[in-house]
């Protein structure tokens, strides 16, 4: 999807890539490296937000800053397999702190849940104590995040070329 495909112009971009290069600025800070006005700049951006494409603005915290330097990638499998399962999981495993993620997906896992740990020891009692005797899961298999590399932007993608055929969406 394209900008475009969201009833954005050129000016809704700039804003999009300005705030995502920089949260913290202000409205007339923002206004003046995009080269509108300031009132233009508001309403757009109120647009922005209301319009649903901007969901908020968030500090990015160092999580071994804060005694939680260990990350993991933990995978799972329910059984049964039925809408009260995988919501009441999804629900339980979402509240816990150590939770930074959860990803509800296709294929042989159920669900990927990311979590930061102060240690290794305290990875294998969350997964034991919180995750694997939980009472609908089948099979859990836990991963060691090494290395965490995150964009912190959306970036445009590049438009679609004549006569390719278009991906997820039926003809």
């Amino acid at each position: 999807m394209s900008w475009h495909d969201a009833s954005m112009d050129e000016v809704d971009a700039a804003i999009l890539a300005e705030l995502q290069r920089d949260g913290r600025q202000t409205n007339r800070e923002l206004a003046e490296r995009i080269g509108v006005a300031a009132s233009t700049c508001l309403e757009r951006v109120r647009s922005l937000r209301n319009r649903g494409v901007i969901e908020g603005f968030h500090a990015e915290v160092n999580l071994g800053a804060i005694g939680r330097p260990v990350q993991a990638l933990i995978h799972v499998r329910l059984h049964p397999k039925i809408r009260e399962s995988v919501e009441a999981f999804r629900d339980y495993v979402t509240a816990l702190p150590e939770t930074l993620a959860v990803f509800v997906v296709s294929g042989g896992d159920d669900f990927i849940i990311q979590v930061a740990v102060r240690d290794t020891g305290h990875l294998r009692d969350f997964v034991l104590d919180h995750v694997a005797r939980h009472r609908t899961i089948a099979d859990v298999r836990t991963s060691l995040v090494y290395d965490h590399i995150r964009k912190t932007s959306v970036e445009e993608l590049p438009p679609e070329r004549p006569g390719a055929p278009r991906r997820g969406r039926r003809r």
